[in-house]
């Protein structure tokens, strides 16, 4: 790769790092399997970077894949001591984080083909055809995933007690 395309490649990798470390998580739900795969996906991208001509739809694939794949692995299948532990306490923060916890708590609920079509319908914002190409599966798969997987959560949530107020204007902004 030359200079100017590795520099390319870097003013990408930095501008997007953020977005698909979220995209990663919400995906698998863990941050350290968020890392890995986006680490994954960014040396598959850094790869074919001179071929890609949509640098950020082949990332957002490599990141759903790579997270999809790392829950596969072995080493997930065990059980670390520290997992039964509960996670220290933090500084209550505002009321719109106490949403976006109820909300990731209902989604991570989910099965994991509903929860990433879910996530790429409405957090990604992407189209139907969208999800398909991305996920390698039919228009019609991506439909009754995301119908089942919304009325999952309306579900879980509703199952959790009163939804508030705001999620309802939330919109797109998990």
């Amino acid at each position: 790769m030359n200079e100017a395309a590795e520099q390319e490649f870097r003013e990408f990798a930095v501008s997007r790092m953020d977005h698909l470390r979220g995209l990663a998580y919400l995906t698998c739900g863990n941050w350290h399997s968020a890392e890995d795969a986006v680490s994954t996906a960014m040396a598959r991208l850094y790869v074919h970077w001179s071929r890609v001509d949509n640098p950020d739809a082949y990332a957002r694939t490599c990141v759903v894949h790579a997270a999809i794949d790392e829950r596969r692995r072995p080493w997930h299948r065990e059980r670390a001591s520290s997992d039964g532990m509960p996670d220290p306490p933090g500084p209550d923060q505002a009321a719109v984080l106490d949403d976006r916890a109820y909300l990731m708590a209902a989604l991570h609920r989910l099965p994991r083909a509903q929860r990433v079509v879910v996530v790429l319908r409405f957090y990604e914002g992407l189209s139907i055809e969208q999800v398909a190409e991305v996920l390698g599966r039919s228009p019609g798969t991506v439909k009754s995933h995301a119908s089942r997987g919304l009325a999952a959560l309306r579900t879980l949530l509703a199952a959790d007690g009163p939804v508030p107020e705001r999620l309802n204007t939330m919109g797109g902004t998990w």
